[in-house]
C-alpha cells in the first residue's frame, strides 16, 4: 500500500491482515518475520519494485490515479525511492494480542522500528446495520502507539532512546539532528527531548514540536498554524495536515521538512518562538 496524503513523504506499506485466534508464535511471528528477511534484501526490493512498475504501466486506470498523485515525478524513480526510503509493516488485526507489547521491545530494531498495528472490528446492530472502527484511524497509523502510548510505559516497561530513530539514517541526518539539537538545548533552557515510539516530542512546560528522523530527511510537527509557518520558512517544504491529525497534536500545525543545514537557523528561531 502507498499513502500518497503527504507526497513530500510518501510512505509504503506491506499490510499483512490478520486474526487475533492466530496463533502468535507459529503463524504471525514467522510471517512478519518473512517481511523484515524482504527489506534486508535488496534484490528481492528489486523485483517488487519492477513488477509495481509494470502494474502501473500495463493499467491505464491505476497509471492515471498514480500519476495524479506524484505529478511530472518519474513513476520509477518513484517507487524505488519510497519502497527503500519508507519500511513498514501495517499489522491490520481483529483484536488485541497480548504477545505484541513485549516482541516490540525485545526486538526493538524490527518490530519496534517497522510494524505498526491497527484493530478493525465489525459491529451489528440488531437491525443488521453493520458499523466498522478501526484504531488508530489511518491518518495517525504513525502517531499513536496503541501497543505502549506515552501514558501506559510504566505498565509496559517500554522505553525508546534517541539512538532508536537515528538507527539507520544517513550520517548527514544524524549530524543534522545534533546540530538541532545542541542549538535549541542553547536556546531554550531546561529543553527535554521526550523520546517515543513515533516521534522525538519538544517539551518545556508542555510538547510545543514533534520530531520524525526519516532516513534523509528530519521531519518536523510545529504547534502554529500553516500560514504562520509558510510566512516564517520561505525555504523549506511545508505539509498541511489533516484535522484529524492536528487534533491528535492538540492544536493547529503543520509538517517541515528539514533535508540539510541550510536555513537550519530559520527552524530553530521558529521553534523558540512556539515554546514561549
Amino acid at each position: 500500500m502507498f499513502d500518497l496524503s503527504d507526497i513530500n513523504n510518501p510512505e509504503f506499506h506491506i499490510v499483512e491482515a490478520e486474526l487475533a485466534k492466530h496463533s502468535f508464535f507459529n503463524h504471525i511471528f514467522p510471517q512478519i518475520t518473512k517481511f523484515f528477511a524482504f527489506f534486508k534484501n535488496s534484490e528481492s526490493q528489486g523485483k517488487l519494485i519492477e513488477k509495481l512498475y509494470s502494474i502501473l504501466i500495463d493499467d491505464s486506470e491505476i497509471h492515471r490515479a498514480f500519476k495524479s498523485k506524484i505529478g511530472n515525478r518519474k513513476i520509477f524513480k518513484f517507487l524505488k525511492d519510497t519502497v527503500e526510503n519508507s519500511q513498514s509493516i501495517l499489522i491490520i488485526i481483529d483484536h488485541e494480542k497480548s504477545e505484541f507489547p513485549e516482541i516490540i521491545q525485545t526486538y526493538g530494531d524490527t518490530w519496534g522500528k517497522m510494524v505498526k498495528i491497527a484493530i478493525l472490528k465489525e459491529y451489528v446492530s440488531l437491525s443488521g446495520e453493520n458499523i466498522i472502527s478501526m484504531s488508530p484511524e489511518f491518518e495517525n497509523i504513525g502517531n499513536v502507539d496503541i501497543i505502549s502510548n506515552e501514558q501506559d510505559l510504566s505498565k509496559t516497561g517500554i522505553a525508546y532512546l534517541e539512538s532508536f530513530h537515528l538507527d539507520n539514517v544517513t550520517e548527514e541526518i544524524k549530524n543534522l539532528y545534533q546540530e538541532l539539537r545542541h542549538k535549541l538545548s542553547d536556546k531554550i533552557p531546561s529543553l527535554h527531548f521526550n523520546s517515543q515510539r513515533y516521534y522525538i516530542s519538544l517539551r518545556k512546560k508542555r510538547n510545543f514540536a514533534y520530531i520524525k528522523i526519516r532516513r534523509k530527511k528530519i521531519i518536523i510537527i510545529a504547534l502554529m498554524s500553516e500560514t504562520n509557518i509558510r510566512k516564517r520558512l520561505i525555504n523549506h517544504n511545508i505539509t498541511p495536515l489533516s484535522q484529524n491529525v492536528q487534533n491528535f497534536y492538540n492544536g493547529a500545525c503543520a509538517s517541515i521538512e528539514v533535508t540539510n543545514k541550510n536555513h537550519l537557523d530559520d527552524v530553530i528561531e521558529l521553534l523558540c518562538d512556539i515554546q514561549k
